[in-house]
Formats: C-alpha cells, sequence, structure tokens
C-alpha cells in the first residue's frame, strides 16, 4: 500500500530494500523485511546499531514535525516555505487529523458584526482563563488573530459570509466588548458548523505548494534526546513494522489531546497524548494537567460534539420544567457563559432533580424556536449528527446532552515562541531544539479553561509561531551535531517487549479500568476523597500494564501493537492529571473542587487589595503545576511555576488584574 499519496506524487521516490533474515524466534517462519523509504533525502541510510530484529533507517532533516493537524501543518509549510528541509511523520493521513472534528469557529477582532477590538479579546481571554492563563502568550495570540484568519482567507478558506460579503462572526460563549461592559460579542468567524473541516483541508492543500517530505502513517515512538538536548524523533513505519530515526536541528511536536483518558469524551480514539507522553519519557514536565475542559454539550449517551455555535445561533438549555436554567447561573451571558460555568450548572439541575429522560440524567438544547433556513444554513452538520446519533429531528424536536471531555487546557509548556521550557531553580528554561504547540502545548493561552474558538486560532497562530521562531534561530542546512549510535535502542527494546508481551490482561481491559477511573474520579465536579481513591486506582491500573497481553505477533500493520504503545501514552497523561487534581486544593476554571470551593490567589480578590498582606508562593494557588513521572514506576513528582502576569506590551495593552469572575 503507498503511504504517501497526493504529496508522493510531488516528491521524489527512493525505495530502499533491506533483505536481512530475521530470527525465526521473532517472526513466525523466517521471512525477509522488505520495505520503502519515502521522501526526497538521498541518504536515508540502513543501519543496525540499534536492533538486528528491525530494520533501522536514519534520515537527517533541519526540522521534523510530529503530527498533521491543524498546528502541525501551519508549523511544517511554514519551515518549508522559509527553506527548511522538513519532515512531517503524522500517525494518521493529515485529513483524518482530529482537527478536522472542530465545529464552532475562530475567534478574531475582525469587527465584522459590530465595533470590535484584540484588546477586548485578550481580556475575554484571560478571565476565561481563571487569570491562569500567561498574559504575554495571550496578547499574542489576540493581537495575531485577525491577520491569522485573513491569511486563512488568503489560501482559500471558504468561510460564511455576510449579505455584503464580509466574513459572518457569530456570537460564542465568553466573548464580550469593551471589557466585558458592552454586551454580547460576536467574534467567531466559521464556516457553517464545519470549521474545522475547512480549516484543516485548506491547511493542507496549501501545505502541497512547499517541498515537505510526509511520512504518513508512521506512529513517533520518543524523541531522540541527548544532554538535555533534542536530536529529533524515532518513529514506527507501520505499513512494514521499519524503525526510523529522524534526526533534526529541531523537532516540533504537535500531536493533539489525550481526550481518550475518559471513557466519555468527544475526542477521536487517535487522540492519545503522545506527544505530552514522549516529554515525559525524556524526563521533562507537562503543565496544567489537571485542567480538563468538559463541553457543556456532547450527545447523551454517544458522546458526540454538539457545537457551541447552536448556543451562539440562539439555541437554549432547558431542564424537566422546561426552564431555560442557565439565567440563574448567569443573568448577563445566560447559555453563552464560559463553559465550565455552563457543565457546572447543567449537573447541578441534573443532580437536583431537574434532569430529563427516564434516567432524568441529562438535558436538553433546543433549536426548534430558530427558523428553519437558519438552521440548514448555518448548523447543517449538527443537524445531521443529531438525527443519526440521538433521533432527533431538530427542527421538531430538542436534542439529549450531557457534559463530556472535550479538551486538554494542560501540556507540554512552551513560551510564547513556542519554545518547550523546563522550570528549574525558579528560572524558566529553554529545551534547546524543542517546540511545542497546539493542543499538545501549553503556552499557557488557555489557563483554567479554554474559551471555544480560541482552539483553532491557537493552532495557526502558535503553528506559525513554532516556524518563525526556528527561522529566527536557524538557517538551513546547518551540520546535525553528532548522535549516539545507540540513540532510541530503549525505544526499540519496549517496542518489541510489547510485540510479544503475553500476561493475562488484554489492551482493552486496561485502557477500559483507566477510563472508567478517570472518568469517575475525575468529572466535572471534584472531591478530596473521591481524587484520592482515584489516585490509588490509577496506580493499580498503571501497574497492571506489566500483565499486558498482546496478541498479534507480526510487524505489518500491527494495530494490537500500535493501540498497546497508544495506551502507554495515555497512561502516563492519566496519572499526571489525577495527582495534579488531587494536589491543587481550590476551584479554579475547570478544575472544579467541592470541598474547596474558592479560587485560592495571592490577596482576597471579592475584597479591597488594601491593608491585605500578600500570600507567599507555597500558600496559594495562582501558579501552574508542572508533574514530572518515573516511567517505570509511575510515580508523579510535582512542581510549581508563576504565571506570567505582563504582557509583551503594557504601553500598548495594559496587563488585566486578576477579578472575581462572573458572567
Amino acid at each position: 500500500m503507498a503511504t504517501v499519496r497526493a504529496a508522493s506524487r510531488l516528491l521524489s521516490k527512493r525505495v530502499l530494500s533491506n533483505t536481512k533474515a530475521v530470527p525465526a524466534a521473532a517472526v513466525q517462519g523466517c521471512r525477509n523485511f522488505h520495505f520503502s523509504i519515502y521522501g526526497k533525502k538521498k541518504n536515508a541510510k540502513v543501519a543496525d546499531d540499534i536492533s538486528t530484529q528491525y530494520p533501522v533507517v536514519d534520515h537527517e532533516f533541519d526540522a521534523v514535525v510530529v503530527g498533521a493537524g491543524g498546528a502541525g501543518l501551519r508549523a511544517a509549510f511554514g519551515l518549508s516555505e522559509a527553506g527548511f528541509n522538513t519532515a512531517c511523520v503524522t500517525k494518521l493521513f493529515p485529513t483524518r487529523s482530529h482537527t478536522v472534528a472542530a465545529q464552532g469557529g475562530i475567534n478574531a477582532a475582525l469587527g465584522n458584526m459590530e465595533e470590535d477590538d484584540w484588546r477586548w479579546h485578550f481580556y475575554d481571554t484571560v478571565k476565561g482563563s481563571d487569570w491562569l492563563g500567561d498574559q504575554d502568550a495571550i496578547h499574542y495570540m489576540t493581537e495575531q488573530a485577525p491577520a491569522a484568519v485573513v491569511e486563512l482567507e488568503n489560501f482559500g478558506m471558504p468561510f460564511s459570509r455576510t449579505e455584503d460579503g464580509k466574513i459572518y462572526q457569530r456570537a460564542f460563549g465568553g466573548q464580550s466588548l469593551k471589557y466585558g461592559k458592552g454586551g454580547q460579542a460576536h467574534r467567531c468567524c466559521c464556516v457553517a458548523d464545519r470549521t474545522g473541516h475547512s480549516l484543516l483541508h485548506t491547511l493542507y492543500g496549501r501545505s502541497l505548494r512547499y517541498d515537505t517530505s510526509y511520512f504518513v502513517e508512521y506512529f513517533a515512538l520518543d524523541l531522540l534526546m541527548e544532554d538535555g538536548e533534542c536530536k529529533g524523533v524515532i518513529a514506527l513505519c507501520m505499513e512494514d513494522g521499519s524503525i526510523h530515526r529522524f534526526r533534526a536541528q529541531n523537532t516540533v511536536i504537535a500531536t493533539g489531546g489525550y481526550g481518550r483518558t475518559y471513557f466519555s469524551c468527544t475526542s477521536a480514539h487517535t487522540s492519545t497524548g503522545d506527544g505530552n507522553a514522549m516529554v515525559t519519557r525524556a524526563g521533562l514536565p507537562c503543565q496544567d494537567m489537571e485542567f480538563v475542559q468538559f463541553h457543556p454539550t456532547g450527545i447523551y449517551g454517544a458522546g458526540c460534539l454538539i457545537t457551541e455555535g447552536c448556543r451562539g445561533e440562539g439555541g437554549i438549555l432547558i431542564n424537566s420544567e422546561g426552564e431555560r436554567f442557565m439565567e440563574r447561573y448567569a443573568p448577563n451571558a445566560k447559555d453563552l457563559a464560559s463553559r465550565d460555568v455552563v457543565s457546572r450548572s447543567m449537573t447541578i439541575e441534573i443532580r437536583e432533580g431537574r434532569g430529563v429522560g427516564p434516567e432524568k440524567d441529562h438535558v436538553y438544547l433546543q433549536l426548534h424556536h430558530l427558523p428553519p433556513q437558519q438552521l440548514a444554513t448555518r448548523l447543517p452538520g449538527i443537524s445531521e449528527t443529531a438525527m443519526i446519533f440521538a433521533g432527533v429531528d431538530v427542527t421538531k424536536e430538542p436534542i439529549p446532552v450531557l457534559p463530556t471531555v472535550h479538551y486538554n487546557m494542560g501540556g507540554i509548556p512552551t513560551n510564547y515562541k513556542g519554545q518547550v521550557i523546563d522550570h528549574t531553580n525558579g528560572e524558566d528554561k529553554v529545551v534547546p531544539g524543542l517546540y511545542a504547540c497546539g493542543e499538545a502545548a501549553c503556552a499557557s493561552v488557555h489557563g483554567a479553561n479554554r474559551l471555544g474558538a480560541n482552539s483553532l486560532l491557537d493552532l495557526v497562530v502558535f503553528g506559525r509561531a513554532c516556524a518563525l521562531t526556528i527561522a529566527e534561530e536557524h538557517k538551513p542546512g546547518e551540520k546535525l551535531s553528532p548522535l549516539k549510535p545507540s540513540a532510541g535502542e530503549e525505544s526499540v527494546a519496549n517496542l518489541d517487549k510489547l510485540r510479544f508481551a503475553n500476561g493475562s490482561l488484554r489492551t482493552s481491559e486496561i485502557r477500559l479500568n483507566m477510563q472508567k477511573t478517570m472518568q469517575n474520579h475525575a468529572a466535572v465536579f471534584r472531591t478530596g476523597p473521591v481524587l484520592k481513591e482515584g489516585c490509588v486506582k490509577m496506580d493499580d491500573v498503571y501497574q497492571s500494564m506489566e500483565k499486558i497481553k498482546t496478541f498479534d505477533r507480526g510487524i505489518v500493520w500491527n494495530t494490537d501493537l500500535v493501540e498497546s504503545l497508544e495506551l502507554q501514552n495515555l497512561m502516563l497523561n492519566a496519572v499526571q492529571t489525577i495527582h495534579s487534581a488531587e494536589q491543587r486544593k481550590e476551584s479554579r476554571g475547570a478544575h472544579a473542587r467541592e470541598d474547596f470551593k474558592d479560587r485560592l490567589d495571592e490577596y482576597d480578590y471579592s475584597k479591597p487589595l488594601e491593608g491585605q498582606q500578600k500570600k507567599p508562593f507555597d500558600q496559594h494557588w495562582r501558579k501552574h503545576t508542572m508533574s514530572y513521572v518515573d516511567p517505570k514506576t509511575g510515580k508523579v513528582t510535582l512542581r510549581y511555576r508563576p504565571v506570567i502576569d505582563s504582557s509583551l506590551n503594557e504601553q500598548d495593552c495594559a496587563h488585566v488584574p486578576p477579578a472575581i469572575r462572573s458572567y
């Protein structure tokens, strides 16, 4: 099967075959390996430094991007455009990446519907983050937003239009005018309710203009790290089982989120936090993993996403009494309050016995009061999804919905330039050669809670930022520093161990145990005893990985093996999430503790600041969690890092001081 289709026609193909016999123990019946090397590099070399059992191929590039969703593609073609010899390694064909599932839109203060200002967008994002977002990164993202959307339009993205031909912008949650004082903003640019689909195809089409080498259906195993510097990645070609070492001066991680740590989520089955896990195994931290966004409207029972755009177009949430209950929880923003606020309000309604259905365990999203023409033009995908997964005709009846895991605010810590950082001795240190963007990264523009339609913006702005930073600091064709011949040995040993694992538990059983534990112990509302119990259970589930059993002993398209590798990655994400949540003794954004209901800042912002003593760093929680894991034992170590409260230019855009967050 040809691994690279459209892209490979643009690239010259080099085929090597390696006919080393493999020991019979490794593959039933002695067979020869035959595999292909794609890409334009003439010097892809077959090596046997780290394995005589698996063919190993070495590639050299200026930059390698792992992941081909919105952020990965934007970084990859940004690098190619700047003249860098770039490889894009992805476990999926680019247009199958999960960016394709984004529905609502992309925020930018274009001012097409009413007067708007990117500084108001900046204010809303800081407030949405519950003052855990780094304001320099938020400044960068919101200021770049209008140009990013215009760039997408120039690339050919078919935005929905107003009557006079401008990009149509819909209302979206947490968006306001005049620093929260001017009512609801219309800031979300969309392509009906299929914005992510349109964005991904536009970016992929654009990327084919450039000479990027795509390695499609290659599963990245680990980073190649030496002396604290990233020198590339090692990957498995799923088509033929060969191992590939990609050596590069710069490595960009754009692998997406880890929603599949939970039982019910809107994420694709491929959202397994591979990049976060690779960074964790390299001894580097992940940041703010306890902040998991529950989207208010996943279809009850199926978990499929119903966009916030429904409420932006005028849809309302109702309980068993037919009451529009959000008016009680968020009198101003109502159904368009921040996502964490809406999810908690729905959960309270259900708990207090006002849920709908035979079990009274969900609520309704009502759209049938809207004109059918509006539903057909602005929400066609939702109308179809509701019919398929809930059997509901949205023009006549409401959709049954329930809060569902949707997005991970946490991830690989970076600065606003996309450079991965570690926090040591009270200082941020850049990890040489390593960058991250998209949902895999934590810049942190979303803080404790992401605003709807800021995620697609995050992808294109920080994907581009990674390419710009690399172009600023490096030149194409720089000589690569030498790599130890044994680099990647451990990854191959782990792969081999999993391939022949013969324990007592299937991959699917361990995965289900993990997902149920996370769903029951780290949900919308969290309490100390439940989290503690969850930590103990998660540690047990982590240890049960020793008993894993795989069935497919082959090497060609071994999905059993790939799922087991993904489970290892999910496990590292899950333990960090639940341990970080148990430690954070406050409620902030998406992290809502019933035993610590209030936000614990350095001052009590509900009272005048005069005369108040600033709490020491170790006595308040307005700080980023940095989590490290020992992959062998699963032991989580937590440290903390201060939030960046200054914008990039205080004259141009003053920082937003913390305040009580209400909608």
